[in-house]
């Protein structure tokens, strides 16, 4: 322990062992992690100081402390000891280093018979004032003196030393707190002055050379007048660090006076802090009743108060002026009390305020006007003087109980109530919960031609589900299935067979964290689908059936087919297949779901798809705008087969003779025995994909009625295959059937219709070839008999 650190331990070695004065140095150094100043030696003294009340010691004018007088101090010098009685003693102020590195500064206004310096210490020194107040002699050892902003300043150092002087009017002069009554404030003076503070408006930004600052300024008020007291950048911090408030007394101490023409013209009396001091008190002002009207008595005037409970809150609102072309923000939100409800717009930099639903809110200096478009027909507007106070903390019994009443009558409505409660169009409602499905965004056209965004998605709690619509902005939001939201200001719209929900420009979405869920009691997803949705089996599904959970493995996965549609959009289809123990299901995906990167023995979980029957009269699930594709949980996951399992139970293997009509995913071997090679190219109109008659001139879709120069083909081999049971017609269409002949569509094409001669032998050459297929079985009532679809071209061999 070194001779500096010993000398601290000796004061507190009766209270603490010397182990424990070394742990509480580390949780000082921790805490001061940030501090570059910060030395051993700094912590020892923050130990004292932390368990030892010192007397500032007082030391007589001998030989060794004798100093020059301010008057003869000298910029440029160093280790330069200076002494004077403090005037005043400024708030400390944080800054950061050029390295990124926390600090703070506390400057002093020392004063001798010569003249006045200011003292500036930093991080290190400030604990060095904690026995100083206004008023004492002190001398410093071991200062800087350099150039500042106005004079000479001492800068303390890191070794810097601080002394209490013996009392000495000869050479310091006598300090009196004078304090000067508001109406008796000159210009350019520095005054002390005892007020109560009557209004607080909120922290404004500005920029000045490229710089951005803030400004806030506290209107206070003694029993001569009224007055601005302003506080300028880091200095506003000062307003939650000691915790101001409206009705609070305060003394400040050496406030800048100065005189300036105000927004009229006419000049004014301000005070500025700069170097002083604002210390919180009880102190002898006259009670200032501030007026607060009931919300049900407001009608057109200026400058009025109210109190009461955020009942309506808008998000913000981005415009530009008119007069400049520059951005501005606005926001509204509706406030409360027993007597009505009014509609109030802050503006700039009071949209940033932190505001939510069922705060108690306090507003001060704003303007009640007409407004045609408010229930209550008034409306109260802001400005730079208003103040602002979110869950004031001076707020009676009475009238907070009052609030609180107020407040309980916000909750959310659970969803299952809509449905019966609510059964007009128009009414407001809060609602809290997690998204079960979500469309993509639709675009659609107005009466009056310009473009609307719509999006739909199922909601639910623990009570029921409702059908959102998000309108416009609200539509491109960045949501995600699964994931608990509070929605404020939803509008119920009654539909044909529920009531849904509008999410318009006038609602508030707010994503919940999972704390935030779990506090408002919102259910997980698994457990909200086990409330909702039926989990079922693939064989036990029927046609229309909703409110439905599909669990299978992905055991089919065809190409992805891009089509036109008639607003020129392009959409995508494709079908794959999924299985579970019990049997399998086409699933239909269409644009961005059908775009999914999927994988063969892939684990889907299908919530709510749209069951019906396909052409071929199977049952087919959709994946459509109420649909939602999830991957399983492992839970979910435990019962369902692996692929290779799911492939030997599903794909089974048949001869010819035992098919059925409802055979699917049958696995057949057998020869072809005929082939017919004549027509192997289908022509399809372009529109609607219909067959389309030979033309030598333009083709005409009998379907639709579309007219084309080129048709789109598809490639088409129709056997007849056997095995020692019987025999089955067989076509392959598309990818199969270039598979069967080693050949794309494109080269078939070139050699028809560029070559002039077709692929019969080619065509031919496939008799007798043995094949193993996967294929549906359907009725042909046109030829009286079962034909195969074929789905996958297993094997193929002579």
């Amino acid at each position: 322990m070194s001779d500096e650190l010993k000398e601290r331990f000796d004061k507190v070695k009766d209270q603490i062992s010397e182990e424990e004065f070394f742990e509480r140095m580390e949780k000082f150094r921790q805490r001061e992690i940030d501090n570059p100043f910060m030395t051993d030696t700094s912590l020892a003294d923050m130990v004292v100081g932390e368990l030892v009340t010192e007397e500032p010691e007082i030391v007589s004018e001998k030989p060794e402390f004798a100093v020059d007088t301010i008057d003869k101090l000298e910029a440029n010098s160093r280790d330069t000891t200076v002494a004077g009685r403090v005037i005043s003693i400024s708030h400390p102020r944080s800054f950061k280093t050029r390295k990124g590195q926390n600090g703070q500064v506390q400057n002093v206004e020392l004063k001798d018979n010569t003249g006045e310096i200011r003292a500036v210490f930093w991080t290190q020194n400030i604990k060095l004032l904690r026995n100083v107040k206004e008023g004492d002699i002190i001398q410093i050892k071991n200062v800087d003196i350099k150039e500042g902003y106005s004079g000479l300043e001492a800068n303390l150092r890191q070794r810097s030393v601080l002394v209490h002087l013996e009392e000495d009017l000869s050479k310091f002069p006598a300090y009196e707190e004078e304090i000067t009554k508001i109406a008796d404030i000159e210009p350019e003076t520095k005054v002390n002055i005892i007020a109560r503070i009557i209004r607080i408006p909120t922290i404004r930004s500005y920029e000045k050379n490229g710089k951005e600052g803030k400004v806030a300024s506290l209107e206070l008020q003694d029993d001569s007048g009224q007055i601005s007291y302003t506080l300028w950048n880091n200095n506003v911090e000062l307003i939650d660090e000691l915790k101001l408030e409206d009705g609070d007394t305060v003394k400040i101490l050496q406030a800048q006076a100065r005189e300036r023409p105000n927004r009229d013209g006419e000049n004014e009396i301000t005070l500025t802090h700069w170097d002083g001091r604002i210390i919180k008190g009880d102190y002898d002002v006259p009670e200032i009743q501030q007026e607060f009207l009931p919300i049900g008595d407001l009608s057109e005037q200026k400058d009025v108060s109210i109190i009461g409970v955020v009942s309506r809150l808008q998000d913000i609102r981005i415009f530009t002026r008119k007069t400049d072309n520059t951005e501005g923000k606005l926001r509204n939100f509706d406030v409360r009390d027993s007597t009505g409800e009014i509609r109030v717009t802050v503006w700039g930099d009071d949209t940033g305020i932190a505001i939510n639903k069922g705060d108690f809110i306090k507003v001060i200096g704003g303007d009640v006007r007409y407004d045609q478009y408010t229930q209550s027909q008034y409306s109260m507007n802001t400005n730079f003087n208003t103040q602002i106070t979110v869950n004031p903390e001076n707020l009676s019994i009475e009238k907070i109980d009052e609030l609180d009443a107020i407040r309980n009558e916000l909750h959310p409505v659970s969803i299952g109530e809509i449905q019966f409660d609510y059964d007009e169009d128009g009414i407001e409602i809060d609602i809290i919960g997690r998204i079960l499905s979500l469309e993509e965004p639709r675009e659609f056209q107005r009466d009056d031609s310009t473009v609307g965004i719509v999006r739909s998605a199922l909601f639910a709690d623990e009570s029921g589900k409702v059908r959102l619509s998000f309108w416009n902005e609200k539509a491109e939001g960045d949501y995600e299935v699964g994931e608990a939201y509070r929605i404020e200001n939803a509008r119920t719209r009654l539909g044909m067979y529920s009531v849904d929900l509008n999410i318009g420009g006038g609602s508030r979405i707010i994503r919940l964290s999972e704390e935030q869920a779990s506090a408002m009691f919102i259910p997980e997803l698994a457990t909200l689908e086990k409330a909702i949705y039926d989990y079922k089996k693939i064989e036990d599904l029927d046609e229309d059936e909703e409110d439905t959970i599909i669990i299978g493995r992905v055991i089919e996965l065809n190409e992805i087919r891009n089509f036109d549609r008639d607003n020129g959009d392009t959409g995508s289809v494709r079908n794959i297949e999924i299985a579970d123990d019990t049997g399998s299901i086409r699933v239909v995906l269409w644009d961005n779901d059908a775009k999914k990167d999927l994988e063969m023995g892939q684990p889907l979980k299908l919530q709510n798809p749209r069951l019906s029957l396909d052409m071929d009269n199977r049952l087919q699930a959709t994946v459509s705008g109420g649909t939602t594709v999830l991957e399983p949980s492992e839970k979910e996951l435990e019962d369902l087969p692996s692929q290779d399992e799911l492939m030997e139970s599903i794909f089974v293997a048949k001869s010819i003779e035992s098919l059925t009509e409802d055979d699917t995913n049958v696995h057949i071997t057998a020869r072809i025995k005929e082939v017919y090679p004549d027509k192997i190219l289908l022509k399809r109109c372009p529109n609607c994909r219909e067959s389309v008659e030979d033309s030598e001139d333009e083709y005409i879709c009998d379907n639709c009625g579309h007219t084309f120069d080129e048709p789109k083909y598809t490639l088409m081999i129709p056997t007849r295959v056997e095995d020692d049971t019987g025999e089955i017609p067989v076509t392959f269409f598309g990818n199969l059937a270039e598979e069967l002949i080693d050949m794309s569509q494109e080269e078939v094409i070139s050699i028809i219709e560029d070559e002039g001669y077709g692929i019969e032998d080619k065509i031919e050459d496939l008799v007798n070839m043995t094949i193993e297929i996967i294929a549906n079985v359907s009725f042909n009532e046109y030829s009286e008999e079962f034909r195969l679809n074929p789905k996958k071209l297993l094997k193929k061999y002579y």
